[in-house]
């Protein structure tokens, strides 16, 4: 393992080169040979819970067979604010997503809407693309604001189906 960098916690966000997110679960051990492996989930598609050695998950991207990734690791922390913190000035962006990831985990609508609302003026196309991709769809939009937009309409759709399906 890599001795700069940290041992990844449970609840921790990391990207993948290939630009998906995933949140640790937790740090188990082999069985029979005792070696560390990582336990994370998908925040995406059918959100599949996935394991990997320790020294796997914190190795560098092979550049050779990857030579147009950017990304140093082959996973790499995300920060976000968990708010637990009264942040010094305005919350950044990383705050509201995670109120919106949150808010997603709790299938709570109206709050994913609020926390995209407070994110629409912050927002980053990294934003929207984590967004679009722990939502599994793709928003259509030219620019970030035409994206949010069809955030928006996707979660309305959401709201909608799930409400109509209780009926």
């Amino acid at each position: 393992m890599n001795q700069e960098r940290t041992m990844p916690v449970p609840g921790e966000f990391y990207r993948h080169f290939k630009n998906k997110m995933y949140q640790i679960v937790t740090i188990a051990f082999h069985s029979e040979t005792g070696e560390k492996m990582v336990v994370y989930q998908a925040l995406y598609g059918e959100f599949k819970v996935w394991v990997r050695p320790l020294s796997m998950f914190m190795e560098e991207v092979d550049h050779e067979k990857y030579p147009d990734v950017k990304q140093k690791f082959r996973f790499e922390k995300v920060e976000v604010n968990s708010g637990k913190e009264e942040p010094p000035c305005q919350p950044g962006p990383n705050a509201y997503l995670l109120e919106f990831f949150d808010a997603m985990d709790e299938k709570k609508y109206d709050k994913m809407l609020e926390a995209l609302q407070k994110l629409s003026s912050k927002a980053t196309r990294k934003e929207v693309d984590d967004i679009c991709m722990v939502l599994d769809m793709q928003a259509s939009g030219e620019t970030v604001y035409e994206q949010i937009a069809d955030i928006k309409r996707h979660i309305l759709m959401l709201k909608k189906f799930d409400g109509e399906r209780l009926r």
